[in-house]
């Protein structure tokens, strides 16, 4: 069952109770207002896009167990705020994203905090590499600007730090994309097509389960336990029975859970899918985000375990800063060459100045500039540990040795209604149902830690104070010190 509705077309009334989760606030007597509510979330998170039509009235309240007032009532509040447009014979549909725009009605004085996404600010020094690509730039600009594979400096850096890691790699198995999303959309259109089933750990980044879905193909989760990480025989008897067309698979700092895959994990993990001769497309987004120390010293790439048929996606975005829009593949040779050859229907090649930009960042130096970012986001981490403490004791979590987020256990299942009310707080969250192949997962949410710490303290502030809205309880009045 997809979650992202694709453009103009019509969602079920059962598929659309699903994508909306638990969306009702317990004792609530204002079920129209939760109901829009949690419709205008999915339109703002682009679960819903515009022009997608919503089912009739009777069969949307036959699949949410309510009345038909109810929905009426719900849609004429969507209708008013600009998100949804009727028209007799013709139903309802995604009009807009509403009045309100992209962010919710905060308190006065008062701005959004958004923990929905994990990616930190830049990192410092990033200006004065971009000094140093601009005197780099004079040598490129007498060419065309079109590198295909990548700049062969950045190639040569990236592939020198794999190396380091454990992965013998030379510039010729780096392929430089405008992204991980992007280097991740290269692989699928080379691996899979419609129909075919894609292995995938559950939960599991959202971008990635949008993107399978997009190419028609068939997500096939295994459960990724949040304490004892993967279930190693299940992935077996999924490469077994399910014959997937290949993996996707994020084994440093897994997102959403944070968990890492040790070495002797690693070593099973890959052997199994060497045997099987199943590809499968690694993430390594965060591995650089590795709280023990240099990920030198951590434990070798999967790609050391698994074989030829294995391609490694990076990215600087959250180690350096989302604004560069860069990533890679790194790949056995022949992989490159079916890669490169299969490029043009994605993109023509990643923008010059940035790859000097990141290049200059990949220098020794970088590196000791990369050290203390990690020590800047422990310490953020740490700030987030403890302001969940002291205002949500009840939420649970294991405390991560790298990454950018906590995936914590709420008392009860409420992540989508959480997110709903947390929004009237100034606090934008992705309810956990992002991150579910089928949804659900409304006992869980990710929560990143990317924010100063006073800004993270103060999220979670509101975040008590929304928890405690949707549970019908008194919000803990505890002062900010």
């Amino acid at each position: 069952m997809e979650s992202r509705v694709p453009l103009g077309s019509r969602i079920s009334g059962q598929r659309l109770a699903v994508l909306l989760g638990e969306w009702r606030r317990r004792g609530s007597r204002q079920g129209a207002a939760d109901l829009a509510a949690a419709v205008e979330l999915q339109v703002l998170d682009g679960q819903l896009p515009i022009g997608t039509r919503l089912p009739a009235e009777r069969e949307l309240a036959q699949a949410l167990a309510v009345s038909r007032t109810l929905i009426g009532a719900a849609l004429d509040r969507l209708r008013e705020d600009g998100l949804v447009a009727s028209r007799r014979g013709a139903g309802s549909w995604i009009a807009g994203t509403g009045r309100r725009g992209h962010e919710p009605a905060l308190p006065s004085g008062e701005g959004l905090l958004d923990l929905a996404r994990a990616a930190p600010a830049a990192l410092p020094g990033l200006m004065s590499a971009v000094d140093d690509a601009r005197r780099e730039l004079t040598e490129h600009i007498t060419g065309n600007g079109y590198l295909t594979g990548g700049l062969p400096l950045l190639r040569e850096r990236i592939a020198e730090r794999y190396t380091a890691r454990g992965l013998p790699t030379s510039p010729d198995q780096v392929v430089v994309t405008s992204g991980a999303y992007s280097a991740f959309v290269l692989c699928l259109r080379m691996l899979a097509g419609p129909g075919d089933r894609v292995l995938v750990e559950q939960p599991t980044y959202p971008n990635a389960l949008d993107a399978i879905r997009a190419a028609h193909a068939l997500p096939v989760p295994v459960a990724l336990d949040p304490v004892r990480g993967w279930d190693l025989a299940g992935i077996e008897a999924a490469l077994r029975q399910a014959s997937p067309r290949f993996g996707y698979l994020v084994v440093d700092f897994q997102n959403p859970t944070g968990l890492r895959l040790d070495a002797a994990g690693r070593e099973r993990l890959g052997g199994l899918l060497a045997r099987s001769r199943t590809p499968v497309v690694v993430d390594e987004s965060l591995v650089e985000l590795d709280y023990q120390g240099d990920p030198v010293d951590g434990p070798p790439p999967l790609a050391a375990f698994a074989g030829e048929l294995t391609l490694t996606v990076g990215s600087a975005a959250k180690s350096h800063w989302g604004g560069l829009r860069l990533g890679w593949i790194r790949a056995s040779a022949d992989l490159v060459d079916r890669l490169s050859s299969s490029r043009f229907a994605v993109d023509l090649g990643a923008p010059v100045f940035e790859q000097l930009v990141l290049a200059s960042l990949l220098e020794p130096a970088g590196y000791e500039a990369l050290a203390r970012r990690r020590e800047e986001i422990k310490g953020q981490r740490d700030a987030l540990v403890g302001a969940l403490k002291w205002y949500c004791p009840e939420w649970t979590f294991e405390v991560p040795s790298g990454g950018l987020s906590l995936w914590c256990r709420l008392p009860e299942p409420m992540s989508t209604r959480l997110a709903v009310s947390a929004a009237n707080h100034g606090v934008q969250l992705a309810p956990a149902s992002r991150f579910g192949v089928q949804g659900g997962l409304e006992r869980w949410l990710r929560l990143p830690f990317g924010l100063p710490p006073d800004q993270l303290f103060e999220a979670v502030r509101r975040l008590s104070a929304a928890a405690a809205s949707v549970r019908g309880l008194p919000a803990v009045n505890v002062p900010v010190t």
